[in-house]
């Protein structure tokens, strides 16, 4: 059994943008595992619907305000 190891795992998550409304989108997530318990977050980026790759702190769409106003 490794003592650190290097996981990569991908989720939906919805996000929320005034312009372009709700979208979900496939959120990938690159982390440290120390003993098998997640310890740190190295990278985390999305793909966007022309498959262009961004990073999650770059791009400004909220996953907290999914409310319509």
């Amino acid at each position: 059994m490794k003592l650190v190891s290097v996981n990569r795992k991908s989720k939906l998550e919805n996000r929320y943008h005034r312009n372009m409304g709700r979208i979900c989108v496939q959120v990938t997530r690159i982390r440290k595992h120390f003993l098998g318990i997640p310890y740190k977050t190295v990278h985390k980026y999305r793909q966007t619907y022309g498959g262009e790759v961004k990073d999650c702190e770059d791009c400004v769409i909220s996953k907290n305000e999914l409310s319509f106003q």
